[in-house]
C-alpha cells in the first residue's frame, strides 16, 4: 500500500502524524540528538493548519520563525513569563507561566 502524501490525509490520520512527529522529538530530547530539520517541522505545522488542529505544547519545542527545534535556547525565567532565545535566529520567545 501507498503512503499518502501530508497533503492527502485525513484529519485522524493528520492527528496520528503530528503525535508520532513530536513523539519522536520530545524522545530525542531526552536522549540529546535532534534530528528534525525546519523543513519537516513547517510541513507539520502546515498539516495542522489545514485541519485546524492546535498544537499546544509542542509549539514550544521549535522557534516560531525559523522552525528550528530548540537544542539548547536560553531560558530566563522572570515573574510571570518565561523566555527562550533561538539559537539560529536570535528571536526571543515569551510564553506565561502556570
Amino acid at each position: 500500500m501507498q503512503k499518502k502524501s501530508l497533503k492527502q490525509l485525513s484529519k485522524t490520520e493528520a492527528i496520528k502524524e503530528i503525535q508520532e512527529f513530536f513523539s519522536e522529538i520530545k524522545d530525542n530530547l531526552r536522549n540529546n540528538i535532534k534530528n528534525k530539520t525546519p523543513e519537516q517541522v513547517k510541513k507539520i505545522k502546515t498539516l495542522a493548519m489545514k485541519h485546524n488542529l492546535k498544537l499546544g505544547a509542542n509549539k514550544k519545542l521549535f522557534c516560531k520563525r525559523c522552525f528550528s527545534v530548540y537544542k539548547h535556547p536560553e531560558i530566563r525565567i522572570n515573574k510571570k513569563t518565561k523566555s527562550m532565545k533561538c539559537e539560529n535566529c536570535g528571536t526571543i520567545s515569551r510564553w506565561k507561566m502556570d
